[in-house]
C-alpha cells in the first residue's frame, strides 16, 4: 500500500507525546551479557543517544557508520551477514538483502509497535515484509529535493523543477548525487513527455530501463560542466555549500536542515515533479550475534524522547509516536517551511530496487561520472 508524506504528518500529530510502556517479553539478562554492535548511517547515533539507551536497558553499544546503501550491502556480503547485530537499510533494499540471504524475520511479538506511527508501520509493508514475513520495523523518513542558498541562487518557490538546477545562472555551482540526479532529470523528462517509457518502468524490466536511462544520461551529460561537485554521502554534500562553492542541488532535506542550523540562508523545497522519498528501518542481520539487544533497541526508539533525539541529531523524520512534539520550534518550523499541502500529496516513493536494476543503475552512474 502506497503512503504519503501527509499521512505520515498527520499521524505523528493525532498520537501525541504519550509514553510507551513495553509490555511484551524481551530477554532484558541474555541482551546484556554482550555488546550490541549497531551499522547505520553516519550521524544516526551520538553519545547522547547511546548513553540514554545504556541507561535505560543496561545495555552497552557501539555504533559503526556507513555513508550509501551500496556500502552497507557491500560490507554484509563479504562478512555473509555477520559483524553487527542490528543495520538500517532503506525499505525498498530488503529484498535485495533476501536475495543474498544476509538478514532473518523479526519477531514481531517482541516489538512494542504501540510506540510506532501506524502510518509508518502500514507504509513499510511494501518492502519490508516478504512472503508473509516482516523484515523491517521502521525507523524514519525524509526526502531528497532542492536545497538552494537564497542569495546565491534565483530559484520561483512555485514553479521549482528539478530543470531548476541547470540553470546556467547557477554557474559551476550545483551539486547532486549521481544516480539520484539521473532520476530527478529522469522525472523532469518524463513530465515533459522525453522519455520512450514511464519512469517506473525502469524498475520492471532492463528494455525499458536502458531506452530511459540512455535518454536522461545524455541530458545529465549536456549539464555536466556545470557541477561544483558530485555527493554521495551527508558530509560531502553539505562540503557542497560550505566550502565548494555550490549554491544550488538536489539532496536530502537533512543537509539543508544542517546549513540552516549553522546559520547559512538555505532553503528546501519539493519540486513540482515530486520529492524523492524513502523510508529506513531496522533489520537484524541473519548471523547476530546479540538478537536480543536489537529488539531492545527497537523498543527504546519507538519513545517519544528517543525518536526526538534522533530528529535533533540529524534532521530527519521519527516514526516514534510523540516525537514531533518534544521537537524545538525551529525543528518543527523548517518542516512547514520546506512543504506545501501539494508538495505532501506529491512525494515520489523510491520503488523496490532489486538487485539487476542496482547494478544498471550503477552502470549509468559511473557512465555519467566518467563522462
Amino acid at each position: 500500500m502506497s503512503i504519503t508524506r501527509r499521512r505520515f504528518l498527520k499521524g505523528s500529530l493525532a498520537a501525541g507525546a504519550v509514553a510507551s510502556v513495553p509490555s511484551f517479553y524481551v530477554n532484558t539478562v541474555l541482551a546484556q551479557e554482550k555488546t550490541l554492535r549497531i551499522y547505520a548511517w553516519a550521524g544516526y547515533f551520538n553519545d547522547q543517544m547511546l548513553a540514554d539507551f545504556t541507561e535505560k536497558t543496561g545495555i552497552k553499544a557501539t555504533f559503526t557508520p556507513y555513508g550509501t546503501n551500496d556500502e552497507l550491502m557491500n560490507s554484509l556480503r563479504a562478512s555473509d551477514g555477520s559483524g553487527f547485530d542490528v543495520i538500517m537499510p532503506t525499505v525498498d533494499r530488503v529484498p535485495g538483502y533476501l536475495d543474498y540471504d544476509l538478514i532473518q524475520p523479526l519477531d514481531e511479538s517482541r516489538i512494542n509497535w504501540s510506540g510506532a506511527l501506524d502510518s509508518a508501520i502500514e507504509g513499510s509493508e511494501t518492502g519490508g515484509v516478504v512472503d508473509g514475513k516482516r523484515y523491517f520495523a521502521p525507523s524514519d523518513w525524509g526526502t531528497e529535493a532542492i536545497t538552494w542558498h537564497r542569495r546565491f541562487a534565483d530559484v520561483d518557490r512555485a514553479n521549482l523543477s528539478y530543470a531548476d538546477l541547470w540553470n546556467p545562472e547557477h554557474g559551476q555551482g550545483v551539486t547532486v548525487r549521481g544516480h539520484s540526479a539521473l532520476v530527478g532529470i529522469g522525472l523532469w523528462l518524463e513530465r515533459e513527455g522525453r522519455l520512450p517509457f514511464p519512469l517506473l518502468d525502469s524498475y520492471k524490466s532492463e528494455e525499458a530501463m536502458r531506452a530511459n536511462f540512455d535518454v536522461i544520461l545524455e541530458e545529465a551529460v549536456k549539464h555536466k560542466s556545470m557541477l561544483a561537485q558530485f555527493w554521495n554521502t551527508e558530509n560531502e554534500a553539505q562540503a557542497a555549500f560550505r566550502t565548494n562553492g555550490a549554491v544550488i542541488g538536489q539532496t536530502w532535506d537533512s543537509t539543508a536542515f544542517r546549513l540552516k542550523q549553522e546559520g547559512e540562508d538555505i532553503a528546501y523545497g519539493a519540486p513540482k515533479e515530486g520529492a524523492l522519498a524513502w523510508m529506513e528501518g531496522f533489520v537484524i542481520p541473519k548471523n547476530a550475534r546479540n538478537p536480543d539487544a536489537v529488539y531492545e533497541l527497537i523498543n527504546w526508539y519507538y519513545t517519544p524522547e528517543a525518536g526526538a533525539m534522533f530528529v535533533e541529531a540529524t534532521g530527519y523524520n521519527s516514526t516514534s509516536k510523540g516525537a514531533t512534539e518534544l521537537l524545538p520550534e525551529a525543528t518543527r518550523n523548517f518542516f512547514t517551511e520546506s512543504y506545501t499541502d501539494a508538495d505532501l500529496a506529491n512525494l515520489w516513493w523510491w520503488p523496490i530496487q532489486e538487485p539487476w536494476y542496482v547494478a544498471l543503475r550503477n552502470e549509468y552512474q559511473d557512465r555519467y561520472l566518467s563522462a
